[in-house]
Parts: C-alpha cells; structure tokens; sequence
C-alpha cells in the first residue's frame, strides 16, 4: 500500500478474513488490525480476560486523539464455526472474490465491516481532518461476541470505565441491512436466552420397545409446544420474540438402541 494513501476497505476485509478467528481462536485477526491502525497513530491496547469456565478472550482497544467527544466503532473479529465445509462453494478463510462479491466466514458478520471503519479513519489520517485536540476515534474489538460473550466488550468497558475512560458515541458495525447497505439502523439490540431441556428415558433394544422408555417422542411433543408458543408481538422498533431449535442430541451411535437419555 501506499503510505500516503488511505487504505482500501477491500484489503484490509481479505486479511481478516483469512484468519480463521472461530470463537475463541483470534489466528492473528486482532494483530492485523494493529498492524493497520499502529501506523495511523492510533495505540492499540490487547485487553485480555479470563473468567472461571470460560476460555480466556483476547480484545483490542485502539484510540487516537485523548479529547471530547469520544466516537467508539464497537465490532468483533470472531466468527462462527463454517459447519460443513464441503457445502462451502469456496473455502471459508480464503477471502475470494467472485461475480463482485466477497465471500468467506466474516465477511458480513463483521470483518467487512471493520475494515470499512478502518478504512474511513485512515482517509482522515491521511487527509489531514482529523484534527489534534478536536476528539478523538476508538475501535473496541472484541473476540467473544459469537461465543458467551463473558470476556469481551462487557469486561473492556468495565476496564474502560475504572481509569476514566468515556465513549459519548459508539457505532457497532453489526449487519442489520434488509436489502441494501444503509437501509436500517438500529436503536438497540435484542437480548437472548439459552436454555438445555434433558428428557431421561430407559435404554433398551428396538426389538422390545415395551421394556425401554424412549425419551425421543416426549422431547420431540415438549419442543413442538415451545415452538408452537407466541413469546410476544415485538414492538414499533422490534420484531417479536423468535424461539429456535439448535441441536437434539443423545449421543447414540447405532439404530437398533433406543436410547435413555434426549
């Protein structure tokens, strides 16, 4: 890259995006970013945190400028796992780019993002219109958004807070667009609930049903029901409540076992 130049979004998407940073793995993506924002002078600060049962969670802090008003771009460079891999058209972390369009896990949620931001504060860098002492830009990036989100953005605030640190306007870079860029913007952000539902049973040979006790079917009716329910009808800026079916296991190997616990 030029050194004078601002940096191209697209490049700086294709980086990040071939670092494989699935929850909790960072694979470089946070030092690459440093790596961009270091020599626009901004100090970048890895913020790491541990918490008990939780799988330890390295975050960037980058600032530039020390005054007021103080603009925050909020974002996560962890992704989610790319499942079947074979289903892929290309592979997950190489950032290719094919009809005009970028593809790789991260690219909408939310590397493409990030380094749009990044991006649009090297032009200010660059460009001479940031000026010194007029405010000043952070990114607060965390690693733990697609994970329990124990040691992430929460914690970094929570630190943020005891040396005196204050965001007056934060822009999290999530992609909410329904069909073009641009076309929403969000007021807030609706909560989530998990939950586990254990149905036990009696194992037992399929062959004699009537001296097992098949969990599946009581588990199966139990979920149709929670299904079935309306939690809300949302509101003016939210849409209602959704309820969703992640995974129905019991660890069963073989098909001639009725298993004893779903």
């Amino acid at each position: 890259m030029t050194a004078a130049a601002p940096y191209d979004p697209l490049e700086i998407a294709i980086e990040l995006i071939r670092c494989p940073s699935v929850t909790p793995k960072d694979e470089g993506a946070l030092a690459t970013l440093a790596d961009y924002l270091a020599p626009l002078g901004f100090n970048c600060e890895r913020m790491r945190f541990s918490d008990e049962n939780t799988p330890d969670i390295d975050n960037l802090y980058a600032r530039i400028g020390a005054g007021a008003p103080h603009f925050c771009f909020a974002g996560h460079t962890d992704v989610v796992p790319v499942g079947d891999e074979a289903s892929w058209s290309v592979d997950p972390f190489a950032g290719e780019i094919k009809g005009g369009r970028l593809f790789g896990r991260g690219a909408a949620d939310m590397k493409g993002s990030i380094a749009s931001f990044v991006a649009a504060a090297s032009r200010l860098v660059r460009e001479g219109k940031l000026i010194e002492g007029e405010g000043s830009i952070s990114l607060l990036i965390t690693g733990d958004e697609e994970g329990p989100g124990i040691n992430g953005t929460a914690k970094m605030l929570k630190a943020l807070k005891a040396r005196g640190e204050t965001i007056d306007h934060c822009l999290v870079g999530e992609p909410t667009c329904v069909a073009k860029l641009g076309d929403m913007m969000k007021i807030g952000r609706r909560g989530s609930i998990n939950g586990w539902l254990t149905v036990r049973g009696q194992q037992g040979h399929v062959a004699y049903p009537h001296l097992a006790d098949n969990p599946l079917p009581r588990l199966m009716e139990m979920l149709r029901r929670l299904d079935a329910h309306v939690l809300d009808k949302g509101n003016a800026h939210f849409q209602p409540s959704n309820f969703e079916i992640t995974s129905i296991d019991t660890g069963n190997a073989t098909t001639n076992l009725i298993p004893g616990v779903a």
